[in-house]
């Protein structure tokens, strides 16, 4: 794929519509979604700078791994989410520049979460992943990102900056409220995992049919919805190690991100509970009406008995 590393000039953002589409679906995309290996999602909401750098960098970073081995194809999927910049522009020229490694679709409303289960509901790969657009985490893990979903029996799989392998550049404040919410996630919810936040995730096209349905949240508490009912419906979550730089742009808002961390962690002490429960009534009533056991083998008929002659 000759040419990546320079991106032809972009244009400026069109109009919005007169009237917006309904938030709850894609209002625009270029490209379909192909039946590959992975599709991995880039969310964004006015990142115009980095874009078109951050695709094109991951881009030869797959297009490398392909050559030297890892043996899964891919797509990038631009998932913007209301941007009122030229992100928009940015990303429909990305996927026209490379339609067979790039696509790109418009969701009329904000919210990670919501540009998430819209883009991985519509995916067709055997593999939904996400990462952020600045690239925090290392991409030289995405091969162990997809692979442990592709072929190392995961349903979920997570990059995580806690563990004492993990290397990662951030501020202490972004440390200390990182682990202070992971510890109340479980003391409060039995968490047994331990980076909710991470933006370097994925789950298989079933887990995705499983969960997607299930999560409300349509913001940044979608990570942690997304773990905490993948680990009470018995899933099988993988957590590695990631080397991890903190974006110093970064536009997340943390007093406003805490704030609904904590109360999408009150909801899903509810939701929980309602999930538990309907689990145990399921299992008592399938004790209480067993299915008859089917037998190992057929049964054969029993022959005729053998009349001996009757003596003349």
């Amino acid at each position: 794929m000759g040419g990546m590393n320079t991106a032809t000039p972009l244009t400026t953002p069109s109009a919005p519509p007169a009237e917006a589409p309904a938030a709850s679906v894609i209002a625009e995309r270029v490209g379909s979604p192909r039946p590959v290996d992975a599709d991995i999602v880039i969310p964004v909401y006015n990142e115009q700078e980095q874009l078109a750098g951050s695709v094109v960098t991951l881009m030869n970073h797959l297009a490398a791994s392909q050559r030297e081995g890892w043996a899964y194809t891919w797509n990038i999927v631009i998932a913007d989410n209301a941007s009122t910049d030229a992100t928009w522009p940015i990303a429909a020229q990305l996927a026209l520049q490379y339609p067979d490694r790039v696509r790109a679709v418009r969701i009329a409303a904000k919210g990670r979460g919501r540009a998430l289960k819209l883009a991985w509901g519509e995916s067709v790969a055997r593999v939904r992943a996400y990462m952020d657009v600045d690239l925090s985490t290392d991409i030289r893990l995405t091969g162990t990102l997809v692979g442990s979903l592709l072929y190392g029996g995961a349903d979920v799989s997570i990059g995580c900056r806690l563990f004492d392998e993990s290397d990662v550049e951030r501020s202490l404040k972004r440390e200390v409220i990182s682990r202070t919410y992971n510890t109340m996630l479980r003391v409060g919810l039995d968490a047994a995992f331990h980076d909710a936040q991470c933006g370097f995730k994925g789950v298989t096209a079933s887990a995705a049919r499983t969960l997607l349905p299930l999560i409300e949240d349509d913001e940044w508490f979608f990570d942690t919805e997304l773990l905490l009912l993948a680990q009470n419906l018995g899933l099988n979550i993988y957590e590695f190690p990631v080397h991890w730089i903190e974006d110093a742009g970064t536009t997340v808002n943390i007093p406003d991100t805490v704030s609904k961390d904590l109360k999408g962690m009150w909801r899903m002490r509810r939701t929980l509970r309602a999930l538990r429960r309907e689990r145990e009534a399921a299992a008592a009533s399938a004790a209480a009406n067993p299915k008859p056991a089917m037998p190992a083998k057929p049964v054969a008929a029993p022959s005729a008995p053998t009349v001996a002659p009757a003596a003349l």
